[in-house]
């Protein structure tokens, strides 16, 4: 499984909420913008080895941070050390915003 998802392909999962959705803004960044994906929990990334052993084994989850840079790749790398199923969406909720994905207010 590759590491990213882009926008269109995230869209159909979203619809069918087949997918866990995790928002790993940095807490100033998720401050700052009023809107989220929908269903998408927001975790703090400073904290992900204390909520990421909470998350479900099963089911693939896909994270997002702002851009799709760093705070994602970081988050990926332990969810993956974990053993769960996860990928990154390809610059962050800007991209999704700009690939006219649904969003919803905080």
């Amino acid at each position: 499984m590759s590491r990213t998802i882009t926008p269109n392909d995230l869209k159909p999962l979203v619809e069918k909420q087949s997918v866990t959705l995790l928002d790993v803004r940095r807490q100033n960044d998720f401050d700052a913008d009023k809107v989220k994906l929908p269903s998408a929990q927001w975790k703090n990334p400073e904290q992900m080895a204390e909520w990421s052993k909470d998350l479900p084994k099963g089911s693939e989850v896909v994270v997002y941070c702002a851009r799709g840079g760093s705070v994602s790749n970081s988050v990926l790398d332990h969810l993956l050390g974990q053993g769960l199923k996860a990928r990154f969406i390809e610059g962050g909720i800007e991209a999704w915003k700009a690939a006219g994905g649904a969003t919803t207010a905080k």
